[in-house]
């Protein structure tokens, strides 16, 4: 039986997964792994409308996975910490091992989740 604590600690890492599990955000993450970037550097990078890179970007911020910084009259958005970057680098890592087990997977519909990005 699961002690409190380690029930807390579960949804606190199921939280942080789920925070990453939105293909919005895990491409906003995967695109300032290269380095800080505004909003507008965002929205080129991921094909995403402004307002959806702002949106999820309030999301990141909330669960401190990254950061916003004033330069000038721009912001710039960062990770918060290089591991936010290392854990995208280590899920790479492992979907080139198992990635047909999890494509094949029926209980993931990521045909409902992958949406073709905006020009």
């Amino acid at each position: 039986m699961l002690l409190t604590s380690e029930r807390a600690g579960l949804a606190v890492k199921a939280k942080l997964f789920r925070g990453l599990g939105d293909p919005s955000r895990l491409s906003i993450v995967d695109a300032l792994r290269r380095g800080p970037l505004t909003v507008s550097a965002m929205v080129e990078a991921t094909g995403l409308s402004q307002s959806n890179v702002s949106n999820h970007l309030s999301c990141l911020r909330d669960c401190s996975l990254v950061v916003a910084e004033q330069a000038g009259r721009f912001v710039t958005y960062h990770l918060s910490d290089d591991r936010v970057g290392d854990l995208i680098t280590t899920a790479e890592s492992l979907l080139a091992d198992v990635a047909r087990g999890v494509y094949e997977c029926t209980r993931y519909d990521i045909s409902r989740t992958v949406k073709p990005h905006r020009r």
